[in-house]
Parts: structure tokens; C-alpha cells; sequence
């Protein structure tokens, strides 16, 4: 069942009335709704288009949150082969916000690390909504100390609100496993490409994004806090959320511009959320070529590079 956005009721009237016509027409047999179904689906279309032609920052917020887009799990599942998925921090416990395995990508080995939210109500509280807890972030340094180790590339795909900001994460450091996931991006010497697939939030997102390439898909966001405690902490209301996803310039085209990213990966018509299939492909293929563009270079040229990257990366920003 099709799930929609506040801003799509309009969309979702007309076609629910052509799915109503067809369903008259599957239990009475003498009608003939044909051209009254198709004149609506020509009119769905149409608005759909419109709707997503120029959607403001807060409505891809939106988009980017949809439930029904693709997860990490959906991604692995679609696009590796040979998945095996490795546990545990060897330290405190295994975070099931976070994946992470060796698998293949058409015939190359790589690392896989990613956030994943879940898809129903019971395996998102399992998920923890895609916020990680230390551990989680443990157990990618431990997968990435892995991959530098026998020369994978590590592929990250990003989809968290932020870390998770619960007492006992703090009281395990959370702040410091952050940092120290951010650090260990640096510091191997193996491609890393990272994907941000629907919310990039905060450090929770740059512990997994500090990598060689970065793309997003063109209705994902990525910010330093999300539009609502970015209201509430500017104009102490988290109603303004709107002011304050279009303050934050949290959109992939923004991003774009700015240097943040690589490269802005197009969606299907009317989001991802609506031809799971066709994002994913488009993201594997999207990950292929970006792994591609790093093949070759040496560990050390490719640990230079990624430095000079962010280290331009705020040089840009503060001029823009």
C-alpha cells in the first residue's frame, strides 16, 4: 500500500478514485471504466510531476524521511552478492542500527557498512530507527581496520537521523567512538565511496561519510542537525522547521555546489520510494563508477587526497 506525504493529498485522492474504478470494474464485469481510470492516471502523473519538479528543502526532508524508500538492507540485498554479515564490537555488544559484512559488488570484493532503519514497527525499535550507539560505530572502525588490512574498498551507506543520544551511549562514548569512525575514514588506505540514501544527520552521518567520494541520492538530505533542532535551538520553535531546512542548505543540489558532495544521483519519478528497484540500480551503478574513478591510486596518495578534500571542503564553505 502506497504510502503519502502531506504534501502529496492531492495525489493520493485522485489515485485512490482510479484504483476505486478499477476495483468496481473487477467485480462487475459489464463495466467499462477504461477511459475514465486512464483519464485519471493521466491527471496523477501530471501532478506528480509537478509536485516534484522543484520540491523546497523541507518537502525533500520529507521525502528523504519516506518510509517507504529503500533501506540499507534493501540495498545489500539488491546489489552484493556473497554477503556476510560480521557482529559485535569485541567490546560491549553487537549494534543492529548498524550493517556491515564482507560482500561482492559485480565481481569485486569490498566492506559494507551502513545504517539501517527498518521497515516496520518492530524491526525499527530493533534498529534503533537507524541510531547507532557506540558500538556501532566500534564495529565499523573494526570492519574498515579490516578492509585496510587486505585491500578492499569500503562502501558506506548513509540513513540515520544521528547518533544515538541515550544516557548509557554517552556514559559507553559516544562522542569518542564518532571521532574515532571519522578518524579511521581517514586513515586507511583503500578507496571509500559513501551513499547517502535518505538522511545524513549530523555526526552520526560524517563518521560514515568522510570518504574519497560522496554521493546522494537527488532527495536525500545532509546536515549538522536536523530542520527541527535547528529551529529550536535559533528560534527556540521547532515549528520554523521549514526556515530552518532551507537556512541549512541541506539539499544534495546545494551540497553540490558547495563541494560537499560528488555527485547527486537522479531518482525515479516521484522519489525512490516509488520504483525501489530502478534506485537501487541506480545507486549501484552510481557506486561502480565511483569505485572506478579510485582504481589504481596508492594508499598513501589516496590518504593525501581525502585529507586535502575536507580540508577544502570548509575553505569552500566559508567563501560560499
Amino acid at each position: 500500500m502506497q504510502t503519502y506525504l502531506d504534501f502529496e493529498k492531492g495525489l493520493a485522492e485522485i489515485e485512490g478514485k482510479a484504483e476505486d474504478l478499477r476495483t468496481l470494474a473487477r467485480k462487475n464485469a459489464e463495466m467499462n471504466v477504461a477511459d475514465e481510470a486512464a483519464a485519471l492516471d493521466r491527471k496523477a502523473d501530471s501532478l506528480l510531476d509537478d509536485l516534484y519538479r522543484n520540491l523546497d528543502p523541507w518537502r525533500k526532508t520529507l521525502v528523504a524521511r519516506h518510509p517507504d524508500r529503500p533501506h540499507c538492507k534493501d540495498y545489500i540485498e539488491a546489489l552484493f552478492s556473497e554477503w556476510t554479515p560480521l557482529a559485535g564490537d569485541r567490546n560491549f555488544a553487537d549494534d543492529h542500527a548498524i550493517m556491515g559484512g564482507l560482500a561482492r559488488l559485480d565481481g569485486r570484493s569490498v566492506v559494507v557498512i551502513g545504517h539501517e532503519k527498518g521497515n516496520d514497527t518492530r524491526s525499527r525499535i530493533a534498529r534503533n530507527f537507524g541510531m547507532a550507539r557506540p558500538e556501532g560505530y566500534r564495529k565499523a572502525i573494526r570492519l574498515m581496520d579490516l578492509a585496510d588490512r587486505f585491500g578492499l574498498p569500503v562502501v558506506a551507506l548513509v540513513d540515520t537521523p544521528g547518533a544515538y543520544p541515550g544516557k548509557g551511549a554517552e556514559e559507553r562514548g559516544q562522542a569518542e567512538a564518532i571521532a574515532r569512525c571519522t578518524e579511521k575514514c581517514l586513515q586507511v588506505g583503500v578507496p571509500v565511496v559513501a551513499v547517502i540514501i535518505g538522511e545524513g544527520g549530523s555526526g552520526g552521518a560524517v563518521a560514515f561519510a568522510t570518504a574519497d567520494r560522496i554521493a546522494m541520492l537527488e532527495h536525500s538530505i545532509y546536515s549538522v542537525i536536523s530542520p527541527e533542532g535547528c529551529a529550536s535551538i535559533l528560534w527556540k520553535d521547532a515549528e520554523k522547521m521549514r526556515e530552518a531546512a532551507e537556512a541549512l542548505r541541506l539539499t544534495a543540489q546545494d551540497l553540490l555546489n558547495l563541494g560537499i558532495i560528488d555527485r547527486v544521483i537522479p531518482e525515479p519519478r516521484g522519489g525512490a520510494q516509488r520504483d525501489k528497484n530502478e534506485a537501487i540500480a541506480r545507486v549501484g551503478t552510481a557506486i561502480g563508477e565511483l569505485l572506478g574513478e579510485l582504481d589504481g591510486v596508492k594508499r598513501n596518495d589516496l590518504r593525501k587526497a581525502r585529507r586535502k578534500k575536507f580540508l577544502d571542503m570548509g575553505q569552500k564553505s566559508l567563501v560560499a
